[in-house]
């Protein structure tokens, strides 16, 4: 598993063995088929909210093109990690490449970061039509919503593209074993021979404001959501002006919840406890998101009904 680093004594390593959920053998093809559903669930529920929105008329506007968006960067996130976890449970060589972990890392950043910025922009579409209806048309028009999308995308890549490319600076000597089931940043730091605090700077300090930003801009936004729902006098109005966030609000406690409880401590200090509740913001968020927005969203029910019907209309 590793190479000569030239006349130095030190070892480069060519390739990372990802250890995975659980070393048992007996574990293995039960892991396997579970999330194996969960996979297949979440390409299937996430498939259906797009089509669904870009189905129905009713549906083209701008939470429901985040929505779309969101649930097309929930199919990538899932499948840059989940793939490679199947293949390892079934396999003995449960290894990836130098130049495949670095990949898996970058488009892990990419995406959640994407999930991150897109529940802000959600956030603020929410606000505006709660706040501000008599003027939501003007203020989140097509090319407003379109440049929040850009930003989410281009900040994410950029974003992305600096810790990895830290990651690329560091030496990998002797070890090679990421305890972990994924290439996720603070896993493989831990396996560096050389310095990390630059990463750990550059990760405390950019990396939390990158997500704390994002969740700033949604805790602002649901505070005057709440402000403007507390003035509304009748009951069945502010049951109604709540039940318009409250699958997004439930959304943004998962994702924030679990994020927060894995990166914002040492890197000393990362555990087996962090890799469990890793599933939660790479898997479970993406498999419960399309349940969480249809069964919880009059909208989306509808559309997903004429998109069944439409499908068994087809087939008929």
């Amino acid at each position: 598993y590793i190479q000569a680093c030239g006349m130095s004594n030190l070892t480069r390593v060519s390739e990372f063995i990802l250890l995975g959920l659980s070393s048992r053998p007996e574990d293995q093809k039960p892991l396997f088929a579970l999330f194996l559903i969960l996979y297949l669930v979440t390409l299937l529920g996430n498939m259906l909210i797009i089509l669904a929105i870009r189905s129905d008329p009713q549906l083209q506007n701008p939470m429901y093109f985040f929505l779309s968006i969101l649930s097309f960067a929930d199919i990538c996130y899932t499948t840059v990690i989940v793939p490679k976890m199947l293949v390892n449970f079934l396999s003995e060589k449960k290894t990836i490449s130098y130049a495949g972990c670095l990949a898996q890392m970058y488009f892990f950043l990419v995406f959640s970061n994407m999930d991150s910025y897109l529940l802000a922009a959600m956030a603020i579409d929410r606000y505006v039509a709660i706040c501000n209806p008599f003027h939501y048309v003007t203020v989140m028009n097509h090319r407003r919503y379109v440049l929040l999308l850009a930003f989410s995308v281009a900040f994410s890549y950029l974003h992305s593209l600096l810790h990895v490319l830290l990651v690329n600076q560091l030496n990998f000597c002797a070890s090679n074993v990421i305890h972990h089931f994924f290439c996720d940043v603070n896993p493989v730091l831990k396996l560096s021979c050389s310095s990390t605090f630059v990463n750990e700077v550059v990760a405390m300090t950019e990396g939390m404001a990158s997500v704390m930003a994002p969740f700033v801009c949604i805790i602002i936004s649901y505070l005057r959501i709440l402000i403007a729902i507390f003035k509304i006098p009748s009951a069945a109005g502010k049951r109604k002006a709540f039940s318009t966030c409250s699958s997004h609000l439930t959304v943004v406690t998962l994702f924030y919840g679990s994020i927060s409880f894995v990166y914002f401590h040492p890197l000393s200090s990362y555990t087996v406890k962090d890799r469990i509740a890793t599933i939660n913001y790479t898997v479970l968020t993406s498999v419960l998101n399309p349940f969480i927005y249809s069964l919880r969203n009059k909208d989306m029910k509808r559309g997903l009904k004429k998109l069944i019907s439409k499908i068994n209309y087809q087939v008929d």
